[in-house]
């Protein structure tokens, strides 16, 4: 190679250095570095001045020294160290995550005379890495949280339940109460929930009427778990007033108002629920899991509950403070302003041919059993797109209930075969409805977990009444 050969790939290497971005440093045998790239002094805040002749030590931890031994023993036996992940310090003291290249280098009779290092900062990633560790830490947290609180549920409610169809009923209400207050935490990451919501999301049932169940008060924002909690009182609230209370009665009506006082140890959070109109009221005989759920739930929180029985209805009092966390604004929330949910009338159901479409069995199971009930009859269950599509193409069917995913895929491929044969569906899903097909928004979602009650409304919605019409429960 002649001298103007060498010269310009000596330039040609010179600016693929400067340019890089990844820290390029030579450094002797000794440990001394003798050149430091641009890139080195954007990652690490040394100058090549300040570098230059200095010990590349001066950028590593302490603890971390004995790498540097090791990677000069291996440099001095003309071993090249690959890629491997470790710490270096920046000027200002932060601790950078890098991935290092150790080469050795060479002179023309082949003597090593140094060693030439690439750093590429993945501190990026790194963070990336532990976010995501932290998430499903969070995760897995939060689902065995969630799933001892249904088993709670679940062995307190069979515990106090007379009959079998009061333990599915009961544990039903209450799994549909836990779902919505998760459904509301959710699209707020999880931190709070707003309380003119949670007395929405717990009372705006389907068919409620606004004239007899009200509620009034500030914005106030409540933290992950007394937001459960507080959920999970209002239902088995509302659930004594219709079945015992002042609901049950054609007149009664409830009454919900809360207001926060500032106090010098904090903000305090009161609620009152107020029951008129309806039969005479008495203390109850027995305890069972409501009123003791009512009574014992928010106490992990500071909260109190109180519950009295004058003649004429229910009286419950909730006081509990409020952390700083919770923003509070003088506008106020109730069903005038609140959007309003509507029954849909039943028609009949019985002797249609239903298609269900779902990839969990169990679930599948639940769905066919309360099919049955409503009188009709099932096709499927189908638990994967390939099924479902032929099912669709050789089978006659009135309806589909339709998982909004099947073992992780999308389910448009399958709402356009039900529209292309022109058959009326629900989606049955655990998603929320962005995640559902958009050129299906206006289909109706039943969202799970979900009861009988509500798969009969939705599937009542999609054919038109007839006079003759009844839906003709079983069991």
């Amino acid at each position: 190679m002649s001298a103007q050969d060498r010269g310009e790939e000596a330039a040609r290497l010179a600016a693929i250095v400067s340019s890089s971005d990844d820290a390029i440093i030579s450094k002797t045998l000794d440990g001394i570095v003798t050149t430091w790239n641009a890139a080195a002094e954007r990652i690490f805040g040394y100058s090549a001045e300040e570098m230059i002749g200095q010990p590349i030590t001066k950028i590593i931890p302490p603890e971390l020294l004995s790498e540097e031994a090791h990677i000069i023993a291996m440099l001095r036996k003309g071993e090249r160290v690959e890629h491997f992940e470790t710490v270096r310090l920046s000027k200002d003291g932060r601790r950078l995550d890098l991935s290092i290249t150790v080469s050795p280098m060479l002179d023309n009779t082949g003597r090593i005379f140094g060693a030439s290092k690439v750093a590429r900062d993945i501190s990026g990633r790194k963070r990336a890495e532990e976010v995501q560790r932290l998430l499903i830490d969070e995760l897995n947290h939060r689902i065995k949280n969630t799933l001892a609180t249904v088993q709670a549920i679940a062995q307190q409610t069979l515990r106090r339940a007379p009959d079998p169809h009061s333990f599915v009923s009961s544990f039903n209400g209450r799994i549909q109460a836990l779902a919505r207050a998760h459904g509301l935490l959710t699209g707020n990451s999880f931190q709070s929930a707003e309380l003119g919501e949670i007395a929405r999301e717990q009372l705006a049932l389907e068919g409620w009427d606004r004239t007899r169940i009200r509620w009034s008060g500030p914005i106030v924002r409540l933290a992950a778990q007394p937001a459960l909690h507080l959920s999970l009182v209002l239902h088995e609230l509302g659930v004594n007033a219709r079945k015992h209370g002042a609901l049950s009665a054609e007149q009664g009506q409830v009454e919900i108002g809360w207001r926060v006082t500032e106090r010098p140890d904090g903000a305090q959070l009161r609620l009152i629920w107020e029951e008129r109109g309806g039969p005479l009221t008495m203390a109850p005989t027995r305890r069972g899991f409501g009123s003791t759920l009512i009574e014992q739930s928010l106490s992990a929180h500071g909260g109190m509950v109180r519950l009295s029985y004058p003649p004429e209805g229910l009286r419950c009092e909730i006081s509990m403070p409020l952390p700083p966390l919770a923003p509070r604004a003088d506008e106020s929330l109730s069903p005038a302003n609140a959007p309003q949910r509507t029954l849909t009338p039943a028609h009949a159901l019985a002797g249609r041919r239903i298609l269900v479409i779902e990839d969990e069995p169990l679930i599948a199971m639940t769905l066919s059993d309360d099919l049955a009930d409503l009188g009709c009859s099932v096709l499927g269950p189908a638990h994967s797109i390939g099924k479902a599509l032929a099912l669709i193409a050789s089978e006659p069917f009135d309806a589909a209930l339709l998982d909004g995913n099947l073992s992780g895929d999308r389910v448009d491929e399958i709402a356009n075969a039900l529209a292309q044969k022109g058959k009326p569906f629900v989606f049955v899903t655990g998603y929320g409805r962005e995640a559902l097909p958009a050129a299906f928004n206006h289909v109706r979602a039943v969202e799970k977990p979900f009861t009988r009650e509500q798969i009969a409304s939705a599937l009542s919605s999609l054919f038109p009444p007839s006079g003759g019409d009844v839906v003709r429960l079983r069991g």
